[in-house]
């Protein structure tokens, strides 16, 4: 998948930093994140928040056949982790196989190499999920 660059240096707040919205009305968290709260619609204050990264694996499946640009990563685990503040994301886990992970196990977000466009084009880096020791 490739990305002009002028893109690619636009979305590094969203790629390395888990940064979502809260609603200062209701206190529930987004991610990613909204521009106005579905709870309290026009009542709501959104404002930044940035996750810790800590959360809990909900659902987890391991990939076989990557899409265009992640087939050289193959097989590797991807989960929909719920973070310490209540939200939920997508999130690939890394260092470890399918057999390693289990509902429920802590993880905490780390920074890595997603993927690179060709050997001379940029490098794309953002969050992933590791199990916690």
């Amino acid at each position: 998948m490739k990305e002009s660059i002028a893109l690619m240096w636009r979305r590094l707040p969203e790629r390395y930093k888990l940064i979502g919205s809260a609603c200062e009305n209701c206190k529930t968290h987004y991610f990613p994140p909204r521009s106005i709260c579905p709870k309290c619609r026009r009542k709501g204050k959104i404002s930044r928040f940035e996750y810790s990264g800590e959360g809990k694996v909900y659902s987890f499946t391991e990939i076989s056949a990557g899409p265009i640009g992640f087939e050289h990563q193959t097989p590797y685990v991807i989960a929909i982790i719920e973070l310490a503040e209540g939200a939920k994301c997508l999130g690939q886990i890394v260092d470890a196989r399918l057999a390693d992970v289990k509902i429920g196990d802590p993880v905490e977000g780390t920074f890595r190499k997603i993927q690179s466009d060709d050997p001379e084009g940029p490098i794309h880096y953002g969050f992933k999920f590791r199990l916690k020791k």
